[in-house]
């Protein structure tokens, strides 16, 4: 992890407090920011926010990464911007002016987000799972490819900055904006390519014009491996149009999740209903998750061995 930048000045012998002293906790004002989803417990639902937090705590920052929990569920984060190289936010701390933080990271040149996009334009099921919302699982692989990685590698790849006078790194308004970002990778996935350089729109549309070197029905087998049946006239096939046919035994299941449960609630707009102060979708989240998990069993335990 990166300094944060300021020379610690040393105070005179007689301005030392004594020994074993320590002021007691400063509390924050009370705000109306950015409350984080989770109540309790970890933060971070899908597979790529918790990757990234579990990045974060293996560059030795786990225990001072809790500080932030509490900050980041009490609405103390006011605001939180994501750009190519910078997510900035303000943070509501004990003092009337809220601290500014700043998170940096390293984009990727124009040469190498090449690289990488050619990579993952030769599977469609990435540009399948980037427009259903989805993180794609072997996203990682794609970049470790061209010896490159989504995620920051390292602590040097972070530099952080907060104006607050906690000298620890991350300060509790550091480890706030962290959980919050890694929500904010939840609902968007394309967040991370943007804090790493490359915009949703631009990704998107270099996945669809890039060459990948596949035809058409191999990009279908790449996400259904099932011959395409022979089409027919409805009016010939109209006595069988609802049997499901031979076929269909040879097709082979995928009772899988949805990474983003929530996803159609997430992609509506916002609306004027509230219910306690939280938006429709907040309180209608937890119904979509619970049944996916239990459509999900259902399939599973359904599911021919």
């Amino acid at each position: 992890m990166a300094a944060r930048g300021r020379p610690r000045g040393r105070r005179p012998a007689h301005a030392l407090p004594p020994y074993g002293w320590y002021p007691p906790p400063s509390r924050p004002l009370p705000a109306e920011g950015i409350r984080a989803r989770s109540r309790r417990g970890d933060i971070g639902e899908t597979w790529w926010s918790r990757r990234f937090i579990d990045i974060l705590e293996s560059f030795h920052m786990g225990s001072r990464l809790t500080r932030g929990r509490r900050y980041a569920r009490a609405g103390q984060v006011l605001d939180l911007v994501v750009e190519p190289g910078a997510v900035t936010a303000r943070v509501q701390g004990s003092r009337a002016k809220p601290y500014r933080v700043r998170i940096g990271t390293l984009t990727l040149s124009q040469k190498d987000w090449g690289r990488v996009e050619e990579t993952m334009a030769s599977k469609a099921v990435f540009l399948a799972k980037l427009l259903s919302g989805e993180m794609p699982r072997d996203i990682e692989e794609a970049f470790a490819e061209t010896r490159l990685s989504l995620f920051p590698a390292n602590a040097r790849d972070l530099t952080t900055d907060c104006s607050c006078p906690d000298w620890a790194n991350p300060c509790k308004h550091i480890a706030a904006t962290y959980y919050l970002l890694a929500e904010a990778f939840d609902a968007d996935p394309f967040l991370i390519f943007r804090w790493r350089g490359r915009d949703r729109e631009e990704l998107l549309a270099r996945l669809r014009a890039s060459p990948s070197g596949l035809s058409d029905e191999e990009h279908s087998e790449d996400l259904w491996d099932v011959p395409a049946p022979e089409v027919r006239p409805l009016a010939e096939c109209i006595d069988r149009f609802w049997d499901a046919g031979e076929g269909i035994d040879h097709a082979p299941p995928r009772p899988r999740a949805a990474a983003v449960a929530d996803g159609i609630l997430r992609g509506l707009e916002p609306g004027t209903i509230e219910v306690r102060g939280h938006t429709l979708a907040d309180v209608l989240a937890p119904a979509y998750a619970a049944i996916t998990v239990a459509a999900e069993r259902r399939a599973l335990e359904d599911e021919p061995e």
